[in-house]
């Protein structure tokens, strides 16, 4: 069934604001008003700092707010590291390549932070592994710069850069299978949801419609190479990451192109449970911004787009193509966060809001 009231805690893998950078007083609080609020489940990102990650999901587990819990892998000694370089291209970020993914060291990482969670006597709501590769922000095997385009599947057979990126997926999932193996094995999140790492919304194959200067993969050819690789037998749904167009909240024609794009993305990757053409997908995040700064927060715009996006949302989880909703962000994302002037917003509430698929 679709995840009613899901939010999302504040990391994306070297993108944004980690929840540890808050103090645990403030974390603490977050947690407080996301249950009061009717908030069950939220999507966190592991990062270096293992005791602190461990002990913000004990605490949200203790408010009865269940993780669904971002994994990244680990890297074979000496694996070059791409640095970030801000001037020249803000978003993509430091790290090693995906093809240099170590395995074995990912399978012992995976098995001592899941044995901790068991012995905490805490079960996750979902297992998600990297974020966002299908893109050179995440995933240093794209070159730098790039040729500003959306690579397709042909292009991670033949093209230099398309058979880099290809590579790192196999080794992907290399990794992907001993998470796999782990999770099966752990005593209380054996039946948590195994996803992929989250797609990116490229649109089209071909040049980016506005000029960059890197590259992509479209999620269909993403989805097909790994399909043709063995995803199926890994995971128990896709992941995908959906910002809408936000022109004209509340205008007909606005929202029908709203609509006819997410049916572009999700229609042909996301089936029904036991479907011969794919899997269920997740929608780990979505959003739409809000620049204000104003208390009270004014939220006619957004709420209006959120309302409809829910309806559209609505639609594919009655299709049982969507089973998993979670809304970027609840709070320390300035432009998308959904708590402000001392409250949840107009927008929040929408969001949070059960689906109902009968």
């Amino acid at each position: 069934s679709i995840l009613p009231e899901p939010k999302k805690s504040q990391i994306i893998r070297r993108r944004t604001v980690h929840p540890i950078s808050f103090s645990v007083a403030d974390q603490d609080a977050a947690l407080a008003r996301m249950k009061a609020a009717g908030v069950h489940v939220i999507r966190f990102g592991m990062e270096d700092q293992e005791d602190e990650n461990l002990d913000f999901i004990k605490r949200a587990h203790a408010q009865n707010i269940g993780v669904v819990l971002i994994f990244h892998g680990k890297y074979a000694p000496g694996a070059p590291v791409r640095p970030y370089q801000a001037k020249e291209f803000p978003g993509m970020w430091e790290g090693p390549p995906i093809s240099f993914l170590d395995p074995d060291a990912s399978r012992i990482y995976f098995q001592q932070f899941l044995g901790k969670l068991d012995a905490a006597g805490i079960a996750l709501a979902g297992i998600e592994l990297e974020n966002e590769i299908n893109m050179a922000g995440n995933n240093p095997d794209f070159r730098l710069p790039g040729e500003g385009r959306v690579l397709g599947l042909d292009d991670l057979r033949r093209d230099p850069e398309g058979r880099q990126v290809a590579k790192g997926y196999q080794q992907y999932l290399k990794v992907l299978a001993a998470l796999k193996d782990v999770r099966d094995h752990s005593k209380l999140s054996r039946q948590a949801p195994l996803l992929p790492f989250s797609l990116v919304d490229t649109g089209p194959e071909g040049a980016w419609p506005t000029a960059k200067n890197y590259d992509g993969v479209s999620p269909g050819a993403t989805m097909t190479f790994l399909r043709a690789n063995g995803l199926d037998k890994l995971v128990d749904a896709y992941n995908l990451h959906i910002y809408p167009w936000a022109y004209g909240p509340g205008e007909r024609v606005s929202a029908i192109h709203r609509l006819r794009r997410l049916q572009q993305l999700v229609q042909p990757l996301c089936f029904p449970a036991g479907s011969p053409g794919g899997k269920p997908c997740w929608v780990t995040e979505w959003g739409f911004t809000n620049d204000s700064k104003n208390c009270p927060a004014d939220e006619k715009a957004r709420s209006l787009l959120v309302q409809e996006m829910m309806g559209d949302f609505r639609q594919l989880a009655q299709q049982k193509r969507l089973t998993g909703l979670i809304y970027y962000a609840w709070l320390g994302e300035a432009r998308f966060d959904v708590y402000r002037c001392g409250s949840l917003t107009k927008t929040g509430q929408l969001a949070i809001a059960p689906i109902a698929t009968n």
